[in-house]
């Protein structure tokens, strides 16, 4: 009786743990960091500090949780729109030299993830 309570025990925390696990897997952090640099992003972008553009710190709490942050991120770093700077101008955001969407949906994981 005690064997199969514990075995019932592990089997359930087991699947508690499953669900606790996210559903997809965690970005890619060098590969996201490459595609930054090669595209100038770190020019404007930094981790946790307001350069010319946001910290992707403050653009992860904008759109951490959203349904559609994922695809709003990968929309303004693929379509070049119109972006307001830490010092109150505005420019296009530069587009993402890339056309794999797999490295787009990394990309924006991994800000979505600071």
């Amino acid at each position: 009786m005690f064997k199969l309570s514990l075995a019932l025990a592990s089997a359930s925390a087991v699947l508690a743990l499953a669900f606790l696990s996210p559903a997809h897997a965690a970005p890619d952090e060098e590969a996201a960091k490459t595609l930054m640099k090669a595209n100038d992003c770190t020019k404007c972008h930094a981790v946790d500090k307001t350069k010319k553009g946001p910290s992707l710190k403050k653009i992860a709490a904008k759109y951490k949780g959203k349904a559609d942050g994922q695809e709003k991120l990968m929309t303004n770093f693929t379509t070049g729109p119109m972006v307001k700077l830490a010092d109150g101008t505005e420019e296009k955001h530069k587009v993402v030299d890339t056309k794999d969407v797999k490295e787009l949906k990394n990309l924006a994981d991994y800000i979505l993830a600071q």
